[in-house]
């Protein structure tokens, strides 16, 4: 995997740490997006119609051109948003139109439970990149793994903080799918992290993508901060608030 270099400023140092990981932005606002588009560790975009609805996105198609059009040349996830498998193929082919660095994400499921993976499938034989997503189990991963076999470029998208809100390890997933992950095009991807250190997981394990949300992405300066500077800067910043709060504590209070 191609090496990316994060660049660190705190208290004055410089710390420099090397990532084999991609890192995607997981977001909905376009304002993001183009900030963020040219900051050296962003490798491509996902979203999803949850993101898009607190957004406040009102027509996707609009929305997804717009969003394609800023990313570009950089990989951008674009999810089908029917239940119903014959118009999921539609919109998969219409979505695959919109630009050559569009990615097609396909749920592993409708919501009836029935297995998206036929049509995975069907749209790797048209040549049309799969992401799929909201996988959580290892015959999910397994099974998705089969069906982009040929696949000229696709994603298993592992939801790893939902794994460990289930208070299950997320990290023996992720594992589980690199370990049987043999083709190059086929990348394993760590879903929905809830906190920085997810990232450092995801990098040990060999694992080729993580997203990252806007807020996220603004914890990497925390990367390598010195423990007792944090800590002192934590005390500060409570002090500082039960200042600004006026808060008094005292027998004559």
């Amino acid at each position: 995997m191609e090496k990316h270099t994060l660049k660190v400023y705190h208290s004055g140092m410089q710390n420099i740490k090397s990532f084999a990981i991609k890192m995607y932005v997981d977001a909905a606002n376009l304002s993001s997006v183009d900030e963020l588009k040219s900051e050296a560790l962003v490798s491509g975009f996902t979203t999803n119609p949850t993101l898009m609805r607190q957004a406040g996105v009102e027509n996707y198609l609009n929305f997804a051109r717009e969003i394609v059009r800023l990313a570009h040349p950089l990989p951008v996830s674009l999810e089908v948003i029917s239940d119903d498998f014959t118009e999921m193929e539609s919109q998969a082919v219409l979505l695959n139109q919109l630009g050559k660095n569009v990615i097609v994400k396909i749920p592993i499921t409708n919501t009836k439970g029935e297995s998206s993976l036929p049509l995975v499938v069907t749209l790797t034989k048209k040549g049309i990149p799969v992401n799929v997503t909201a996988i959580m189990t290892k015959h999910q991963i397994e099974s998705s793994i089969e069906a982009l076999e040929g696949t000229p470029f696709g994603i298993i998208s592992i939801f790893a903080g939902r794994i460990a809100d289930s208070g299950q390890d997320p990290c023996e997933y992720i594992e589980h799918a690199i370990k049987r992950t043999t083709s190059n095009n086929i990348q394993v991807l760590w879903a929905s992290p809830r906190e920085i250190f997810n990232l450092i997981q995801a990098e040990n394990l060999g694992c080729h993508i993580i997203t990252m949300t806007p807020d996220l992405w603004k914890k990497l300066s925390i990367i390598g901060t010195d423990l007792d500077e944090y800590s002192r800067a934590t005390v500060q910043m409570f002090y500082n608030d039960a200042q600004k709060a006026g808060y008094q504590l005292s027998l004559e209070s």
